[in-house]
């Protein structure tokens, strides 16, 4: 695996590219002088968590014929403040998903993700405890 990084401006602005070609934009807080241009790393870290397991749980629930009307993510995390560098010590994961879905069959997909499949969160879990937490809101098959 491979990615690029292309600095765009003279302060902290990247655009990263990965083997899809698909540009992601980097950019360093105001308060460091980065100008709100992009995500920050440490953003990213959650966002590539939150992608990892739910492509988990999509495939799980496809695999068993579960329908998934919507699907969001909230993904909520502290860091060490004071340390250099500043790790999350805590992340917290709330998948909200809507369909004519069983709620048991959600919760093992989860489970599974985030405990056997989530590449991203085995690495987090050796600096963070990870939790996490589900609802459904339930709907009516469509004929």
């Amino acid at each position: 695996m491979q990615v690029n990084l292309t600095r765009v401006d003279q302060d902290f602005h990247f655009q990263a590219t990965g083997a899809s070609g698909v540009a992601i934009n980097i950019d360093g807080s105001p308060e460091i002088g980065g100008h709100n241009a992009g995500a920050r790393p440490m953003e990213l870290l959650l966002m590539g968590l939150g992608g990892c397991s739910a492509i988990d749980v999509i495939q799980i629930l496809k695999k068993q014929r579960q329908q998934i009307d919507s699907f969001d993510i909230q993904v909520t995390a502290e860091r060490t403040p004071g340390e250099v560098p500043s790790l999350f010590k805590s992340i917290n994961i709330h998948f909200i998903l809507g369909g004519p879905l069983d709620k048991e069959k959600v919760k093992k997909a989860i489970d599974l993700s985030l405990d056997k499949y989530c590449s991203v969160a085995a690495i987090l879990y050796k600096t963070a405890t990870i939790t996490h937490s589900f609802e459904v809101n339930l709907t009516e098959a469509t004929a």
